[in-house]
């Protein structure tokens, strides 16, 4: 069976140690690079399973680095775990609005490591798995997991990962409320924990690039989001 490859973009020697150490011994092939232009070019070059990326890196920053890696067609797809020594909220969903996945706040167990990284690719491979769930047709509106692409009137949508995300959720089931508990679950993969008002802020968002198709999103009040057919 083919081992797993993670790609790695960090400065911090100790910490690179850590997260090879630990990943290795789970069977993961790991590979390191200690600046974004680095990681971006190992990324496009070996398309790891996943991408575990600092956010305080010297030259480009991570943020930048996840916002190229969700501009490339060749690299949109993969799932990023951010690393960051920040606590403020406002650092962690800056990350996940430009696409990240999940985050982990250092100091972190090497229990913790593993765990989030086995949800990121347990979740990914789920999604390959679902037979004829890659493009979703709602009136004017088409979603294509495979590119994490939206149209409305046959005009491209510029949504974050996280927004795709929490779109591709509403519209497979027009009708069915999900609350933000559920919704937050689609955005972090279960995993990262997030507050219940920046679910509402990414309806916000979605609802802005929509323009009129944004209508179809309904909130139901106390509980959460629906998409209406």
């Amino acid at each position: 069976m083919r081992k797993p490859t993670l790609l790695v973009i960090e400065d911090d020697s100790d910490i690179v140690e850590l997260l090879r150490y630990n990943l290795e011994r789970e069977g993961y092939r790991v590979l390191v690079a200690t600046d974004g232009e680095r990681g971006l070019g190992d990324a496009a070059r070996h398309q790891p399973d996943l991408v575990l990326l600092d956010l305080m890196l010297p030259g480009m920053d991570g943020l930048e680095v996840c916002k190229r890696l969700r501009a490339l067609d060749g690299t949109r797809g993969i799932p990023v775990l951010m690393l960051t020594a920040k606590s403020e909220e406002t650092d962690v969903v800056i990350g996940l609005e430009m696409g990240a996945d999940d985050y982990l706040t250092k100091p972190f167990s090497p229990r913790e490591l593993v765990a989030r990284v086995r949800a990121l690719l347990r979740r990914v491979a789920r999604g390959s798995e679902e037979v004829g769930k890659t493009r979703i047709e709602l009136g004017e509106l088409v979603l294509d997991l495979a590119r994490y692409e939206v149209t409305s009137h046959d005009t491209l949508v510029p949504l974050t990962r996280a927004e795709f995300r929490l779109l591709w959720t509403l519209v497979q089931r027009p009708g069915r409320v999900y609350t933000r508990n559920e919704l937050v679950d689609e955005i972090t993969a279960g995993e990262a924990v997030i507050v219940d008002r920046n679910v509402d802020v990414h309806v916000s968002a979605i609802r802005k690039k929509l323009g009129d198709s944004g209508k179809r999103i309904a909130t139901v009040r106390g509980v959460g989001y629906k998409c209406a057919d």
